[in-house]
């Protein structure tokens, strides 16, 4: 049985909801929170700058399930970007018995929450972060099909291969939340895959749910997911070819490094080969390979990997140290998004 429900109190859930000119789907989330069969959240949220209703929508919610259920960011307002407004609120709530992403233009299934401190409770005092699958849905909520499994999530390093913690099903307990809250971020990482990495490499627990808890609303003014088959996002990952991708690994790699004295020593060692592959040449990329659990999910994902780590060129030169460990090298300015 789930720790609580309609009648209990355990397991106050801070939801966090960073929104932009969401009025067109968001009153659907929000109705979506109310139907949860675990009442004990509290809603903080932070408006990115919209210039639509979305305010004027949030503050109404506010006021009719009163102030203390919805509490707007004192950050609200200024423009930041999805995932450093996201991460914003987490710092802002880093304390929380569990924290929740959310993002505005979905609906969760009236037990997500639920299900979420089901699993998270097993992990007691140690980080944990859950998440799961989703249906896959079109604006109008209709054509559902299943996100992809991963029942046995992988951890570190293949957490800087391959994303699986969706943010919109992302809850983390208290520990993993402080772990994450106070990592600092990369240039244009986003909050959800940062979230699992930090998690993943500090030792935490990643708990997949197989059972969706999701409805992911896909349009063409999604920030990350598109309403587009496999074979076609396949064919524009080739099209884009390796340069994004190697360079956000490098800097989740290097950012990562900051947080050094938190890692395990095999997760310190293996993330001292990827950095060293990263600048290195075809030796030290093939050591780096070595690395138990450095790899994607599926077969085809992995070749099209592992020829992109061992071919792509190398930004830095291989004769040069490291920059400093633990610390990393600034990022670069050049706006990425990758999955």
């Amino acid at each position: 049985m789930p720790p609580a429900t309609r009648s209990g109190r355990k397991g106050k859930i801070a939801i966090l909801l960073s929104t932009y000119n969401g009025a067109r789907f968001l009153r659907a989330q929000l109705n979506s929170f109310l139907a949860q069969t675990h009442e004990n959240w509290v809603l903080h949220w932070r408006d990115d700058g919209s210039t639509d209703e979305t305010v004027e929508i949030m503050r109404g919610f506010a006021a009719k399930v009163g102030p203390e259920r919805c509490i707007e960011s004192p950050s609200s307002g200024p423009h930041l970007g999805a995932s450093p407004s996201f991460l914003t609120l987490l710092q802002e709530n880093m304390d929380a018995e569990a924290v929740a992403f959310a993002d505005q233009d979905d609906v969760w299934l009236p037990e997500k929450l639920a299900a979420a401190l089901e699993m998270l409770e097993d992990a007691a005092d140690a980080p944990a972060l859950y998440c799961s699958r989703q249906y896959l849905v079109d604006e109008a909520l209709r054509g559902a099909r299943l996100s992809a499994q991963h029942g046995k999530a992988p951890g570190f390093p293949a957490c800087l291969t391959q994303n699986i913690a969706n943010g919109n099903t992302l809850v983390m307990n208290t520990a993993a939340a402080a772990l994450v809250a106070t990592a600092g971020y990369p240039a244009d990482t986003v909050h959800d895959w940062w979230s699992y990495i930090v998690v993943s490499a500090c030792g935490g627990k990643i708990l997949f749910d197989e059972r969706p808890q999701v409805l992911y609303r896909l349009h063409k003014t999604n920030l990350i997911g598109r309403a587009r088959p496999l074979h076609a996002r396949a064919m524009a990952a080739l099209r884009r070819g390796p340069a994004v991708y190697m360079t956000m690994m490098r800097r989740h790699a290097d950012a990562l490094a900051t947080q050094a004295a938190r890692l395990p020593p095999e997760a310190q060692r293996d993330l001292r080969r990827v950095r060293t592959g990263l600048r290195g040449g075809l030796a030290d990329r093939a050591t780096a390979l070595l690395c138990r659990r450095f790899r994607r999910c599926t077969l085809l994902e992995n070749l099209l990997f592992t020829y992109w780590f061992l071919t792509s060129p190398e930004t830095h030169p291989a004769t040069a140290p490291l920059p400093g460990w633990p610390a990393a090298e600034p990022p670069a300015p050049a706006k990425l998004r990758v999955r």
